[in-house]
């Protein structure tokens, strides 16, 4: 059995699209029968502190979990990292190295994959490629590792049209996000008739029937459009009750713009309903279905796995042009795009999208279920991965 090493800046239980998608690499990876190792950093353990190896073989798949502590700086932590990789590589004898994410992991996977004589393969999974290339990023450092990975994924298109600009390489695999179908899905017909789930799920939340859930999903902050969506609620509260379900957090330092919000608009700001972090994807699949409109009104982006999630749950979804999301919404087909530069209107697009004749919101909501199910399924990403073990190790 070959054996790869994973090296990300996040992994469960820690929140975010990145901790996600490293956790489903992990599992499709083993599913296709790589054993897999993954290493990464935590701000809960002393600096340089080494987690003993987490094992998940209790699980349909085999892998190990191994932690270490973050200095203040990147300057301490990953030289101590490197002595750590050289560690676990002299008792676990790796095949090839990922960096899932370009910085720090993809740097460093790539740099000890060099000095051990690896194939290395790095992931461009989100802004990694935009906010690199400019300052304080580090241009030269991107590049690099670019340029000397063997095998280089990108979550979207775009992505790779950006990547083959940057460093001239032609090979860019697009390995996508993908949505457990299963799980996000639309309610059943016979909830949709009763409503009796969805009604106690929104006296719950503290949500009246007559109001309207603006939704969105993960954890709210600026590059997420964060004022465009306080904007979206203003508008459409103007025209028809209205609350926003944000299924997730607000990042700590985002929180003085709710306050200030609040301090405008404190009839509105009441009506802002935040669930917390929930580690149940089924309970995210449940608090999806109850939006009537869910938005994803990002500045920038890679392909935002909580958009595929809603699309999946059958939810009408209004988002930004930012990135690979037009590679998924096809505007007046599947669902609505906005460009970047007018998400100030994005309160009208709801209001224009609630007074769609019903059987036109049919067709948007099985639209956008069929191209999640047709293009980005858990069977199409493990045929992705297949894809890049064959060129990594092959």
């Amino acid at each position: 059995m070959k054996r790869l090493l994973l090296i990300t800046e996040r992994f469960p239980p820690d929140l975010g699209g990145l901790a996600s998608s490293a956790a489903r690499l992990v599992a499709t990876l083993c599913q296709v029968g790589i054993e897999i190792d993954v290493l990464t950093w935590s701000r809960f353990l002393q600096p340089g502190e080494v987690l003993p190896s987490e094992s998940q073989e209790a699980s349909l798949f085999k892998s190990h979990v191994y932690r270490i502590g973050l200095y203040r700086h990147w300057d301490m932590t990953m030289p101590h990292t490197l002595n750590v990789l050289e560690w676990l590589h002299q008792n676990r004898a790796y095949d090839a190295v990922w960096g899932h994410y370009l910085f720090p992991s993809g740097f460093l996977a790539t740099w000890f994959a060099a000095l051990q004589g690896l194939p290395s393969t790095v992931s461009a999974r989100g802004n990694d490629i935009d906010r690199e290339m400019f300052p304080p990023g580090d241009f030269a450092r991107l590049q690099w590792t670019l340029q000397h990975t063997k095998v280089i994924t990108a979550v979207s298109a775009d992505m790779s049209r950006k990547i083959q600009i940057l460093c001239g390489r032609d090979d860019v695999l697009v390995l996508k996000n993908a949505v457990d179908v299963e799980i996000f899905s639309p309610l059943t017909p016979q909830a949709v008739e009763t409503g009796d789930v969805t009604f106690r799920q929104k006296a719950s939340l503290g949500i009246s029937l007559e109001e309207v859930v603006l939704g969105f999903c993960g954890e709210l902050r600026e590059k997420k459009g964060q004022q465009f969506l306080l904007n979206a609620l203003t508008t459409v509260r103007t025209s028809t009750p209205a609350c926003l379900l944000i299924i997730g957090e607000v990042r700590s330092s985002q929180e003085s713009v709710l306050q200030f919000y609040a301090t405008q608009y404190p009839e509105n700001a009441q009506r802002i309903i935040v669930t917390g972090h929930l580690t149940n994807k089924a309970a995210v699949a449940e608090h999806l279905r109850l939006c009537d409109v869910y938005l994803q009104p990002s500045l920038w982006e890679g392909m935002p796995n909580a958009l595929l999630e809603a699309m999946a749950c059958g939810c009408c979804c209004i988002a930004s042009d930012a990135g690979g999301i037009p590679e998924v919404i096809s505007h007046g087909e599947n669902g609505f795009l906005l460009p970047r530069s007018h998400l100030h209107k994005l309160g009208e697009a709801v209001l224009e999208c609630l007074a769609m004749p019903p059987e036109e919101k049919s067709r948007i909501y099985s639209a956008a279920r069929d191209r999640i199910l047709n293009e980005f399924s858990l069977f199409q990403e493990k045929l992705q991965v297949q894809t890049v073990i064959h060129r990594l190790m092959m």
